[in-house]
C-alpha cells in the first residue's frame, strides 16, 4: 500500500484566499489493479485559475468540492505500473493535483522526454502556459509583422510566452509588469521592444510612450486598471484575447466606482474592437501536437527563454498559491514536490 500526501479545499474562499482554506491529509491508496499506474508526484504546477476553482460560482469548469483535493497540473513519475504502455521510471505530464501519490488509468498523460528540456518546463513552456499563449495569440491576437502587442501581466509563463511569440512572428512586443526588476527581465532576457511598470503613477502617460503608434493586440491577464490604461491606445481592429482578469480574481460583493461599460462598449463599436475570451482547452485538442512541435524547435534553437520560481514541498503551496494571486511570484510558480 502506498501513502499519498494531499492538500484538499477546507473552506470557499471569501476575498483573500487564506491558509485556513486548505487542509492537509494523508490517505492509504488501493492496490493497483491491471491498467492502472502509480504516479509519484514531482513538480505541481500553481496557476490563477485556481481560484476560480475554488469558488462554487457557476463557470467553464466545475468547482473544487470541499474535502476534495486541490486541482492542479503536475510533473509525475511512474512508480509502479500494471498498463503496458507505461513502464516504472517513465516521467509523465498530468493533472494529480496538489497530491504526492496517484493511481492513474494511463489516459491523459503524456509523456515527457528530459533530453528535450528539463522535465518542469512541461508545466509552461511546453505546457498549459505555453500552449495558452500560443493559441490565444494565434487563434485570436493574430499579430501580424510591424504590428504592436501589448500583454499584461508580462513577466508571468503566459505572458512571457506571448511577448516571445509576437517577436518570433514579426510584431512588437510591449510587456506590462510590477517592478522595474520585471521590466528589466522582460528587454534584458526576453527581448521584449518595451516594458511598463503598472505600478507607477504615471503609468498610462509611460504605457502610451511604449505604443506611439497605439496597440493592436492586446493579450488580457490582469484587468483593472491596466485595461484602463491600455483601452485609449487600442487601434482601429485591434484584437483582444481575454485569458485571464486576475486583478479581481479575490473580488467579493458587489463592485464599487464609477460605471466603464458604456465606454467601454462605444470603443468597441467605434474602432470595431473584437474581444474574445477563451479557455486553452477548446483549442486543445486540435493544435496541441502542433504547438508542442513549434516551441519544441524553438527551445531546441534558444529562441524561446524562461524563467521558474521554485519552491519547495507540498506544504510550501497554500502560502505560494496566495502570494502568487498578490503578484509575488517571478516567473512560473512551480512546486516541487519531489526529486528527480
Amino acid at each position: 500500500m502506498t501513502q499519498t500526501t494531499r492538500i484538499v479545499l477546507a473552506n470557499r474562499p471569501k476575498g483573500r484566499p487564506q491558509p485556513t482554506d486548505f487542509r492537509t491529509e494523508t490517505a492509504e491508496l488501493p492496490e493497483l489493479q491491471d491498467g492502472q499506474v502509480l504516479l509519484e508526484t514531482l513538480y505541481l504546477s500553481l496557476d490563477p485559475y485556481m481560484r476560480g476553482r475554488m469558488s462554487a460560482a457557476k463557470s467553464y469548469a466545475d468547482p473544487v468540492e470541499i474535502g476534495a483535493v486541490m486541482v492542479g497540473g503536475t510533473v509525475a513519475r511512474v512508480a509502479q505500473s500494471r498498463n503496458a504502455d507505461w513502464n516504472e521510471g517513465d516521467i509523465v505530464a498530468c493533472g494529480n493535483g496538489w497530491q504526492t501519490h496517484a493511481i492513474s488509468s494511463g489516459a491523459g498523460l503524456r509523456r515527457v522526454d528530459p533530453d528535450v528540456a528539463p522535465p518542469s518546463t512541461a508545466l509552461h513552456v511546453l505546457g498549459m502556459t505555453g500552449f495558452t499563449a500560443w493559441a490565444g495569440l494565434g487563434n485570436i491576437g493574430k499579430p501580424a509583422k510591424g504590428e504592436t502587442v501589448a500583454v499584461a501581466a508580462a513577466s508571468g509563463p503566459v505572458g512571457s510566452m506571448v511577448g516571445q511569440i509576437a517577436k518570433l512572428r514579426g510584431a512588437r512586443a510591449v510587456g506590462i509588469a510590477g517592478g522595474a526588476e520585471k521590466c528589466a527581465y522582460l528587454v534584458n532576457e526576453l527581448g521584449f521592444d518595451a516594458a511598463v511598470d503598472h505600478r507607477a503613477e504615471d503609468f498610462p502617460q509611460r504605457l502610451a510612450e511604449a505604443c506611439p503608434d497605439g496597440i493592436d493586440v492586446y493579450f488580457e491577464n490582469v484587468g483593472g486598471p491596466v485595461w484602463d490604461a491600455v483601452l485609449p491606445l487600442l487601434n482601429l481592429y485591434a484584437r483582444v484575447p481575454v485569458c485571464g482578469i486576475v486583478a479581481h480574481y479575490n473580488d467579493h460583493g458587489e463592485t464599487t466606482g464609477p460605471d466603464r461599460l458604456p465606454g467601454t462598449m462605444g470603443a468597441i463599436l467605434s474602432r470595431s474592437l473584437t474581444l474574445r475570451g477563451f479557455i486553452m482547452s477548446e483549442f486543445m485538442e486540435a493544435q496541441m501536437g502542433d504547438f508542442l512541435t513549434e516551441a519544441s524547435a524553438w527551445v531546441a534553437e534558444g529562441k524561446l527563454h524562461w524563467r521558474e520560481d521554485m519552491v519547495d514541498g507540498l506544504d510550501a503551496a497554500p502560502e505560494a498559491f496566495i502570494g502568487m494571486l498578490e503578484g509575488k511570484n517571478f516567473g512560473k510558480l512551480i512546486v516541487k514536490v519531489a526529486d528527480l
